[in-house]
């Protein structure tokens, strides 16, 4: 029976929760990061002067990183395995983190939220890869959607993270302590020894790298552990029977045992432009885009933005987090819906709802509707991001399919590093944020704060655009029906 078939005909068990919730941890750091370093950004541009430009460059500086990380890291993991591209990443981000503890300038942190990123955008879609690699077909989408929902328990972590250093801080008479924030930040690090001893690395890259016997080790383990009989190994009966309630493979699908030594880099980055994948390239790097544009132009600034807005810096983090929570419900929502509509579906559906949220928080008429809007946005936003890890790796075969999710990543990566900087271009250009709550002024009556969410409707609209003309369901489809090995 073929590795494939073997995976897909296992019950959703303890094994599949484990692997999710050791991945999802790994997750669930980057976005402590991530969500940390916007509320370091709200208390530097008071303690350093920064202007809302320099802002917005500290902020694209990781995103930056994150695009070099992505465009890296995938290509390693078709090379070297999923296991040890998430591990040495997951080092990487947490050691850099915890050196802008140090930073001395604002030209130094930037460097450093440079080499973060490239930790960061490398481990992402390497995780989401392991964890579709494991997945039965029946339940990969959903897998994939709660394995992202970890990113809002971090976001979560960190606005309460914040909120704790600030209060402390505050009672003590001084400022938020950013430093200590980033020290925080460090800790996961210590998570790596947890990874070498917990984490299997995936059957299916190992046959396609030739190592037969690794592959059939962790296979037996993993179908011992799930209480299923040990099947015929991996390499023998490339045309057995798929899993119960999945549809039959093609005829001529297999799972190719390939030669050890893979394609070259540049040879894997051409693969993804050739006839039989250049659509599914062009959709998924647009819907990156307008994912990563939307998302880090609104997250990264928003706690400097309320606080612009005349709120307390308290008083903006718990906000913050009061909208970051709306991302849990988005994510669950998400995984029930995209094993049951598709796809496809679900993100036009969050996508274009999103969309409409963004356009109502930019025009939102007082503290009430900023909140409800907001959280609208983080609802449908988390959630089409959750789809979007999870759609983006089923479109490509196991040879590139580490390269194709992180070039998709890193070409989103671009939306992230341009947002922050439109987001400031346009904050400056019409008077920097909005007058204060406390004034009673409304917040859609700053005309850069409606402009930033005009933008990111329109691209959210463009992305659903193209996932719903171009796109393709993979809902109920093996990896090997989606992508042909």
């Amino acid at each position: 029976m073929r590795v494939a078939d073997r995976l897909d005909r296992l019950p959703l068990g303890r094994f599949h929760y484990r692997l999710l919730l050791l991945s999802g941890l790994g997750w669930l750091f980057d976005s402590l990061d991530t969500g940390l370093v916007s509320f370091v950004l709200a208390r530097l541009k008071t303690e350093w002067h920064l202007t809302p430009g320099q802002v917005a460059f500290a902020g694209s500086a990781g995103l930056f990183g994150m695009f070099l990380g992505g465009a890296c890291a995938g290509s390693l993991a078709d090379r070297f395995g999923r296991k040890a591209v998430f591990q040495w990443t997951l080092v990487w981000f947490s050691v850099a983190t915890g050196l802008c503890a140090f930073a001395w300038s604002f030209e130094s942190l930037v460097v450093l939220r440079v080499l973060v990123g490239f930790g960061l955008g490398g481990e992402l879609p390497v995780a989401a890869a392991l964890v579709t690699e494991f997945a039965p077909a029946a339940h990969r989408g959903r897998l994939v959607v709660l394995l992202e929902s970890f990113w809002a328990f971090g976001w979560a972590a960190a606005a309460i993270v914040a909120d704790l250093l600030a209060g402390w801080a505050g009672a003590r008479g001084d400022a938020f302590p950013w430093r200590v924030a980033f020290l925080v930040g460090a800790v996961p690090a210590l998570y790596v020894f947890v990874l070498r001893r917990a984490l299997p690395e995936s059957p299916r890259f190992l046959m396609a790298r030739g190592r037969v016997d690794a592959a059939e080790a962790i296979l037996r383990a993993v179908e011992a552990g799930s209480g299923v009989a040990p099947a015929v190994g991996p390499a023998a009966a490339p045309g057995a029977a798929a899993a119960p309630g999945m549809a039959a493979a093609p005829a001529g699908v297999t799972t190719p045992a390939l030669a050890p030594d893979p394609p070259e880099a540049a040879a894997r980055l051409r693969e993804l432009f050739t006839p039989a994948l250049r659509r599914r390239t062009g959709v998924l790097w647009t819907l990156w885009f307008a994912m990563a544009f939307s998302y880090y132009g609104l997250f990264i600034w928003l706690p400097t933005l309320l606080v612009g807005r005349g709120y307390a810096e308290v008083q903006s983090f718990r906000f913050t987090l009061f909208i970051t929570l709306a991302q849990i419900p988005g994510y669950f929502v998400a995984a029930w819906l995209v094993e049951r509509a598709g796809r496809r579906v679900t993100l036009v559906s969050f996508l274009v709802l999103c969309a409409g949220a963004a356009w109502l928080f930019g025009r939102a008429a007082g503290t009430g509707d900023l909140l409800l809007w907001g959280c609208l946005v983080s609802f449908f936003n988390l959630g089409a991001w959750g789809v979007t890890y999870g759609y983006t790796p089923e479109l490509y075969p196991t040879r590139v399919r580490g390269t194709g999710t992180g070039s998709a990543a890193a070409f989103g990566r671009i939306g992230g590093i341009l947002a922050p900087l439109v987001v400031g271009r346009l904050m400056t250009a019409n008077g920097g944020a909005a007058a204060g709550a406390a004034t009673g002024a409304a917040p859609g009556a700053n005309g850069g704060f409606a402009a930033v969410f005009t933008v990111f409707t329109v691209i959210l609209l463009a992305g659903a655009a193209v996932v719903a003309i171009w796109g393709e369901e993979t809902r109920g489809r093996t990896l090997e029906q989606i992508a042909g090995s």
